[in-house]
């Protein structure tokens, strides 16, 4: 009988650890072809050098996709998107992906998925709170520029709860010097107030050339305000 009780104790175990994910450092978005690896992120960072009190890119594939290096190629852009992510996923791996590169200036752009997968506005405000206060924590210097969750035709049925979490979050921006609310999300609506589908490519949910020209031109807008005022302790200009 002893036997028996400790065989299935076994069992149990080996089953519980099975359902855990070993390395902790590998994310997988659970999205067909857009899983990405935060170990691929710190093998790059052992073999290649890169500018500290920079700008960091940093959520989920619409930040990925970005060819910020394109668009923002005077300023010194570090990208660190990866598909499929929440804001909690930002947050858990904070410290590897964030708090690393001692950043001047974070560009996060997340959201969108935790609202598909179900959670409240207010559970995303929650979540963007944890990042602003791990922001502060490590890095009480760095501004931090958010961009509000997007309109979407894959998505549309989600857009009230999505446009509401963006309006938890700028009344929470505004109310705080260090952050920033870069509206990308408005001029993609049309007069009629559905987005505009050239901005999107196939699949209706991620930004077309289009799409990134125009959240360019208005985070350029917002980059040029704040390294204004910023210049003189930003990059050493």
């Amino acid at each position: 009988m002893k036997k028996i009780v400790l065989l299935t104790i076994f069992i149990f175990l080996s089953f519980l650890f099975s359902q855990t994910d070993p390395d902790p450092m590998r994310f997988y978005s659970g999205t067909s072809g857009d899983e990405v690896f935060i170990e691929n992120f710190l093998h790059w960072d052992q073999k290649n050098t890169y500018q500290r009190s920079g700008i960091l890119f940093v959520g989920s594939s619409s930040i990925r996709k970005w060819p910020t290096a394109r668009y923002f190629g005077k300023l010194p852009i570090i990208n660190r998107g990866f598909g499929g992510s929440h804001i909690s996923d930002v947050n858990y791996y904070f410290n590897s992906i964030v708090a690393i590169y001692k950043p001047r200036i974070i560009v996060l752009y997340a959201g969108d998925n935790d609202i598909d997968s179900k959670k409240t506005p207010e559970q995303v405000l929650a979540d963007y709170k944890d990042f602003v206060a791990l922001v502060h924590r490590d890095l009480p210097k760095t501004k931090i520029i958010y961009l509000p969750i997007k309109p979407s035709p894959s998505r549309w049925s989600m857009w009230n709860n999505m446009k509401q979490a963006n309006s938890l979050i700028k009344m929470y921006i505004d109310s705080d010097k260090t952050q920033y609310y870069s509206d990308t999300a408005t001029p993609m609506l049309d007069i009629t107030g559905k987005p505009y589908s050239d901005l999107f490519v196939s699949d209706s949910l991620h930004l077309s050339e289009k799409g990134y020209d125009l959240w360019s031109k208005v985070l350029t807008f917002t980059l040029d305000s704040l390294t204004m005022l910023e210049r003189p302790k930003i990059f050493g200009w």
